[in-house]
């Protein structure tokens, strides 16, 4: 252990020449920088062998983190190490850590043990990583991860971080497990920024908190070991989940995030570099299912431009997820299907190329207060859009749409998805069901055009007032009949209800006596009609 005030390593230790620069830097606050000047040699991903002028014991490093040499008079401790080869396994599992920590960089043999230990802020910047362990990792300050490569996942179970976790860029593959990175649990104060980042395995966050925003723009979440390459349910995010599109005009950090130090062009994340797929809009892309189901989103869940891979037997799940808006607007999955069944959401942003066909899409229960499309996206492809969300009939997902649209004001289209669910519901009638169900379409489709009654109502009035004007019926009884009127006479036949004194007066026959009963039966089935229909509306109202 060393003594209060004293500056030297053990001797014991018996440090390498990089080791002391590392020990007297620490002391300095300033950094140690190990990098020989040739960028292909200075790659910690690259294949050139280090040899013992970059190696650092991680007994060492430990040392330092929790128990290191007081700092220079006038100086503040600090680990900062640039292009070290750390050998060993760094455990410093359970220890309080109060140095700022920054590795850049540097390659690890062995991997970072980090359960339940205490930091105030770490970054390791373009490191290279078997694992890193840290369930139950407590940080006053940052977590960052950035460009990191990392060969056997990432386990952040229950950790809690003070401000932001970065882990933009990185690249992490799955562990035993399947999983790449394991966050359950995880609660970071402020936002989690992973933009660009590559996992290839299971991202699992359920039940993580994020206090401000989390983005995964431009990343590409690939899991074809399993069931799902996101698996979030119960999240928690008090603004924004970003699964878009990250530009690349200007730098890493041109999709709106905020760098880690500040400023776009900081010395601890180096200059631009474009994505292994080269483009200058980098797509989020989930190779495999995702599942956000009953998650919290406090401003919005965006996923314009983001594309989705699924098999036949995956899921883009957002069962009853609540958010004031869900901005639907991706590429239309091939495969796989599409839930939104029980979520609520204010605002639904969506584009009619967005939803996937018949069979692809299920949400039974889906609420929603405003339509916003984007683009082209008229009522009949409105309507496919809830037949293909149900292929066997269901009232509900017609009467959301009716609702919302009579809300924004369009009261006509309202009525015409409240006729377009009865007549899915006729499919579903028996044979006598059906045959009332076409007579009602056909006369005042369901109540919801009633003008077409009045229509009826004047072509048999004409017809009828025609034919009776050519051949008059004779008298019931002549000394009591009122004088004849075709026009009333017909109407008086018409009217179901109302007596107009003609109908009982007069004493058709023949032929005339077969037109007065089918004009009778007519008034009385349109009457029917439109009765059904009106009290349909009011039910509805």
């Amino acid at each position: 252990m060393i003594e209060p005030g004293d500056g030297d390593a053990p001797a014991d230790l018996q440090l390498t020449s990089a080791e002391w620069s590392m020990w007297q830097a620490f002391r300095n606050g300033s950094t140690c920088d190990l990098h020989i000047g040739d960028p292909s040699r200075d790659d910690p991903h690259g294949r050139h062998l280090w040899g013992p002028e970059r190696r650092i014991r991680a007994r060492v490093l430990a040392l330092l983190l929790l128990d290191g040499p007081p700092a220079q008079p006038g100086r503040v401790s600090a680990l900062k190490v640039t292009g070290a080869y750390i050998t060993d396994i760094l455990d410093v599992a359970g220890g309080s850590i109060k140095p700022f920590v920054e590795l850049r960089d540097c390659r690890f043999e062995g991997e970072v043990v980090l359960p339940e230990a205490h930091f105030t802020t770490v970054r390791l910047v373009n490191c290279a990583l078997p694992r890193l362990e840290a369930a139950r990792l407590t940080t006053e300050g940052d977590l960052h991860l950035p460009r990191c490569v990392v060969l056997s996942g990432v386990r952040l179970t229950d950790a809690h971080i003070g401000t932001d976790l970065l882990l933009s860029q990185a690249v992490v593959h799955k562990d035993r497990q399947g999983r790449s990175i394991l966050a359950d649990g995880l609660t970071v104060t402020q936002d989690l920024h992973a933009e660009m980042l590559e996992s290839y395995g299971e991202l699992s966050l359920r039940g993580a908190t994020v206090g401000g925003s989390l983005s995964l723009r431009g990343s590409r979440l690939s899991n074809p070991f399993g069931r799902r390459a996101l698996n979030a349910p119960q999240l928690t995010v008090e603004r924004t989940l970003h699964l878009t599109a990250a530009g690349l005009a200007n730098s890493p950090f041109a999709s709106g995030a905020t760098p880690p130090f500040g400023t776009v062009h900081t010395p601890a994340y180096g200059t631009v570099t474009t994505p292994p797929r080269g483009t200058r809009m980098q797509r989020f892309e989930c190779e495999g299912g995702m599942r956000l189901d009953d998650g919290r989103f406090g401003d919005a869940v965006d996923l314009e431009h983001a594309r989705f891979v699924m098999e036949s037997d995956q899921e883009l799940s957002l069962r009853r997820i609540q958010t004031p808006e869900l901005r639907f607007l991706g590429e239309r999955p091939q495969r796989g299907r599409v839930i939104v069944s029980g979520a609520r959401v204010v605002n639904l942003v969506d584009r009619s190329a967005s939803w996937p066909g018949a069979g692809g899409l299920q949400m039974a229960g889906f609420a929603y207060e405003t339509l916003i499309p984007r683009g082209h996206f008229p009522l009949a492809a409105r309507l496919q859009w809830v037949a293909a969300a149900t292929p066997e009939y269901a009232p509900e997902p017609y009467e959301m749409l009716a609702t919302a649209l009579r809300s924004s004001g369009e009261d006509a289209d309202a009525r015409v998805v409240l006729l377009a669910k009865q007549r899915r519901r006729r499919e579903t009638l028996p044979l006598a069901g059906k045959a009332w169900g076409f007579l009602q379409d056909w006369t005042v489709a369901y109540g919801y055009r009633p003008g077409r009654a009045a229509l009826w109502m004047a072509i048999l009035w004409a017809l009828g007032t025609v034919f009776f004007t050519s051949s008059p019926p004779p008298p019931l009884k002549s000394d009591e009949a009122p004088p004849w009127n075709p026009y009333l006479y017909v109407l008086d036949l018409l009217l179901p209800v109302i007596d107009l004194n003609q109908r009982a007066a007069w004493n058709p026959r023949g032929g005339a006596q077969w037109v007065a009963a089918v004009l009778i039966i007519a008034g009385w089935i349109l009457a029917t009609t439109v009765a059904a229909g009106a009290s349909r509306l009011l039910r509805r109202q």
